[in-house]
């Protein structure tokens, strides 16, 4: 019987194959760099790094989630990813292992392997925060120690990230709130500090020249199309090419060196441009088809009857796992919000990436790593739903 796992396993195999395919196709150039060959798509760095993230969600949904959340002592996992995300962002400035691209610190390189130092936050604050809320779960409704503690050290981490990327900062934020709101903190103490934060989120922009200018150009690109407004410009003309059906995979005109990031941050313009607004649809409905699977995993509820033979419904999940996993999907959801509302031109441009589709090893490992966490949640539920109706003393069937 197919279940909601399979679902995410399912989407998530078939972004990688776009992932793999649009990077390629992107990074053809008129020096000839790139791959026109099945062998060489085949052999190329984008298809080892989605070999390896399909292993990482392998290995994810064999993860016995509901352990991890009474881990204690050194095994603690808050102290350790709060480290490891603070250390991340430091060694972005460190000369030798800080590496800069565009202008920006975001990047560590060690050795062969470079990613950014946000990405160890952008994934491990959304456990420390399910672990925190579900050990002080009676102290959420309060201000100080349920809402303003974990929300201060969340924030601590963010501004550190905002120098480099408030993007990826504020995505963090984000899903900090929405899983703090889920697990009973009150929503008046968010719309209480809302101010601020607004406050703060304004002078990171008016602090730095060109995010003032990249407001400018999303306000009008055309009063300097050959300046501030010309990435929004060639990503617009990328999408209005494609038209219905696009101009044939391969066939894209504006990677040819007229749209920047064509490989990463704007790679959904590529997709527009080469399979038109039915490949770009298609993109999205994956997105749906990963998100509406993950949600049923997290709101999956189950029958128990009580002993006067009442019948009620309870989650599936326990507290911990809810919360997980309502933060992975946020995570993704907003991500790939953003990237495309940036793309199209409905929102400022913003360097963050198209989840498990642009080009990034690490990004997609330790994302395929998240979403195979809420497949073995949904196989951890399958199973202990077989149990229940398993005759006594019959053990039931494992995932």
């Amino acid at each position: 019987m197919l279940r909601a796992g399979h679902g995410i396993a399912l989407a998530t195999l078939c972004l990688l194959v776009v992932g793999v395919i649009f990077v390629n196709s992107a990074s053809l150039s008129v020096h000839g760099s790139g791959t026109t060959t099945l062998h060489g798509l085949l052999t190329s760095r984008a298809t080892i790094f989605a070999v390896l993230a399909a292993l990482c969600l392998a290995a994810g949904a064999l993860v016995p989630v509901d352990r991890l959340a009474n881990l204690r002592g050194a095994l603690n996992p808050v102290p350790w990813i709060l480290g490891i995300s603070v250390l991340g962002i430091l060694l972005t400035h460190v000369p030798g292992v800080g590496k800069e691209v565009n202008g920006a610190h975001r990047w560590i390189a060690l050795g062969p392997i470079t990613f950014q130092g946000s990405e160890l936050a952008k994934w491990g604050l959304p456990f420390a925060m399910a672990w925190w809320c579900c050990r002080n779960s009676t102290r959420a409704r309060e201000f100080w120690r349920g809402f303003a503690f974990p929300l201060a050290v969340a924030s601590a981490i963010c501004v550190g990230i905002a120098i480099e990327d408030l993007g990826t900062a504020v995505l963090i934020m984000a899903v900090a709130l929405i899983m703090m709101v889920a697990a009973g903190c009150r929503v008046w103490h968010v719309a209480m500090l809302a101010p601020v934060g607004i406050v703060g989120f304004v002078a990171l922009i008016v602090a730095s020249p060109y995010r003032v200018n990249r407001i400018l150009a999303y306000l009008d690109p055309y009063q300097d199309p050959q300046g501030i407004g010309y990435h929004v410009i060639q990503s617009m003309g990328a999408i209005g090419g494609g038209g219905l059906a696009g101009r044939g995979l391969g066939n894209s005109i504006q990677k040819f060196g007229y749209l920047p990031e064509g490989t990463t941050d704007f790679i959904y313009a590529i997709i527009c441009e080469e399979t038109g607004l039915l490949g770009a649809a298609g993109v999205i409905a994956l997105y749906v088809l990963l998100l509406w699977c993950g949600w049923m995993v997290v709101g999956a509820t189950r029958r128990d009857v009580s002993p006067d033979g009442m019948r009620a419904e309870t989650p599936a999940l326990t507290p911990f796992s809810q919360l997980l996993g309502l933060g992975i999907l946020a995570t993704i959801g907003l991500q790939a919000l953003i990237n495309i509302a940036v793309v199209t031109a409905l929102a400022p441009t913003k360097g963050i990436a198209l989840p498990l589709v642009s080009r990034g090893g690490t990004g997609w490992m330790l994302t395929c790593l998240a979403l195979g966490l809420l497949i073995a949640m949904d196989r951890r539920a399958a199973s202990a739903a077989v149990a229940e109706r398993a005759p006594e003393g019959v053990p039931a069937p494992q995932g």
